[in-house]
């Protein structure tokens, strides 16, 4: 019997995952892109028709309906689901999922749609249902989340006993020529971006204001870039299963334009998730935004340089002190060429794709609630090389630092 996969979203991700499932169609089979919006994905039906020669079904979906979800899971029949739309619409779609009794992936935690917070408490919730509907659940099989959390996983198994200090780094170097848009999702970047920072050291969390710890980090391929520390949710998995970890961060790259350009919003009211009313009409803020900025599906063709994202870990070898960093760099124009998305949109896309394989190959298999670094890591990293996202290990000397303003 043929496999059926069942992707939700139509935004730069879920093109992205459109095109490389279907560039592995001998894993996924019959392959269904649903939406909201299903212009969106008939468009992409067709780019993936023209580039590969291989037909995929588009069907409209409500994602924040229960039912409407468990009416197309049925009607496609799908082996599994992979969930590329908002991350607010993670809890309806697991639970269709379990409905079904249906494999399910995601590569962002749920977020609160009146609270600009996210985390896995919810969806790590729903591992016994799982278990009881005999599926299994894979959370964040993004970049980061995702590939930094098997870059961890495969540290651990390969380099160290212990890791003591973990740094993940996101650099995206890229130019699109806008004075001002963002990369993913407007409305889930800059509740990400201007939110408190937070990282975890010595058994705890620390809280920082937003943008207040900076760092320049030397990037290879790339060169010094001013990087700043965020929360961000990998590493609330990562706390509990990387052994002897005593710290751990997270580090991203801004510019000083997109910065201001924040602030000034942000300073005006025009990051706000609560409704105000205008001219009679109740609007949220952040909504409107989103609707005057360019959609980031559309910066592909426009986008050029490159992305550096990776872990920077210090630990215990045998006894002795080891520093090792694990990194991948993608060029935006090249995956533009590949599936029409520029690098952001691919290296999110093609993991989410790969995690979906593993789990379908039962290569990766284990009822429950998962993520990604509780599996064995070399499947995934050997995915990556195969599938568009070489990775290199750097081994430095111990007392190394990547930092150019240590």
């Amino acid at each position: 019997m043929s496999v059926k996969t069942l992707i939700i979203g139509a935004g730069g991700v879920g093109n992205v995952v459109a095109f490389k499932c279907a560039m592995n169609a001998d894993t996924f089979g019959e392959i269904t892109l649903a939406s909201r919006t299903v212009s969106k994905c008939d468009a992409i039906a067709k780019n993936v028709k023209e580039k590969t020669g291989i037909s995929i079904a588009t069907a409209q979906v409500d994602a924040d309906s229960v039912e409407d979800l468990v009416d197309l899971i049925r009607k496609t029949d799908a082996d599994i689901v992979i969930n590329v739309a908002l991350p607010y619409q993670d809890l309806t779609i697991m639970d269709a999922c379990a409905a079904c009794k249906v494999d399910y992936l995601d590569t962002a935690n749920y977020e609160h749609p009146d609270e600009a917070k996210f985390e896995y408490k919810e969806q790590w919730a729903r591992d016994q249902l799982f278990r009881e509907q005999g599926i299994m659940g894979l959370l964040g099989s993004g970049f980061d989340p995702g590939v930094t959390n098997v870059f961890c996983a495969y540290a651990q198994k390969h380099y160290f006993d212990e890791i003591h200090t973990i740094d993940i780094l996101d650099c995206n170097a890229g130019d699109h020529g806008y004075p001002f848009a963002t990369n993913f999702n407007p409305e889930i970047n800059l509740r990400e971006v201007s939110a408190k920072g937070r990282y975890w050291e010595d058994g705890k969390w620390i809280e920082t204001e937003p943008m207040e710890i900076k760092q320049v980090w030397d990037y290879p391929h790339i060169g010094p870039k001013d990087s700043y520390l965020l929360y961000h949710e990998e590493m609330e998995s990562l706390v509990k299963y990387i052994k002897g970890l005593k710290r751990i961060r997270f580090f991203m790259t801004f510019g000083e334009s997109y910065l201001t350009h924040m602030r000034v919003l942000e300073n005006v009211g025009m990051l706000g998730i609560e409704p105000v009313e205008h001219q009679g009409q109740q609007i949220v803020p952040i909504e409107f935004l989103k609707t005057l900025l360019p959609d980031p599906a559309s910066l592909g063709p426009r986008t050029k340089g490159k992305t550096n994202i990776g872990i920077f870990a210090k630990g215990i070898k045998d006894g002795k002190p080891r520093t090792v960093y694990i990194y991948q760099v993608s060029d935006h124009e090249k995956c533009y060429e590949e599936v029409m998305s520029q690098a952001v949109s691919y290296t999110t896309g093609v993991p989410a794709m790969i995690g979906a394989k593993l789990i379908l190959e039962k290569k990766w298999y284990s009822e429950g609630v998962h993520n990604m670094e509780e599996f064995d890591p070399d499947p995934f990293m050997e995915e990556l090389n195969a599938q568009g996202l070489p990775w290199e290990v750097m081994e430095l000397e111990p007392d190394a630092d990547l930092r150019v303003d240590r």
